[in-house]
């Protein structure tokens, strides 16, 4: 049985091996985020919230670890944050809550400057 970073190597293999097959069409999830949260009239922050927001509702934690990291990054506040949190759990009731707190938790970690999550989007290729 393959060790977790063993098998995260074989997918990172398998996946450049398909990328090098298929060089449009692979990998153009990285390139619609790339644009989809950039600044334009709505500022890359707001956007990152609201997809963390989104992962909270579909309850994919490795999504929500890297969207907040990269809104923390982009400079959100905590307030920033609750509000958009407040969206999530308004959205998914109790389940919502549950997972808000992980956000939040995740939150408090980067913010602190604490290094504890270290995932990727589940499609972060």
């Amino acid at each position: 049985m393959m060790n977790e970073s063993a098998t995260k190597e074989r997918e990172k293999s398998i996946f450049e091996e398909l990328r090098r097959l298929s060089p449009k069409v692979t990998g153009g999830i990285l390139r619609m985020r790339e644009e989809a949260y950039r600044d334009k009239v709505v500022p890359a922050k707001y956007k990152l919230l609201a997809a963390m927001s989104i992962s909270i509702a579909l309850r994919c934690e490795p999504c929500i670890q890297a969207y907040v990291k990269m809104a923390v990054d982009r400079g959100i506040s905590q307030e920033e944050l609750i509000e958009f949190l407040e969206v999530a759990m308004a959205m998914q009731g109790c389940p919502g809550e549950e997972w808000a707190v992980k956000a939040y938790e995740i939150y408090k970690q980067y913010a602190a400057g604490q290094a504890g999550f270290e995932s990727e989007c589940c499609t972060s290729h």
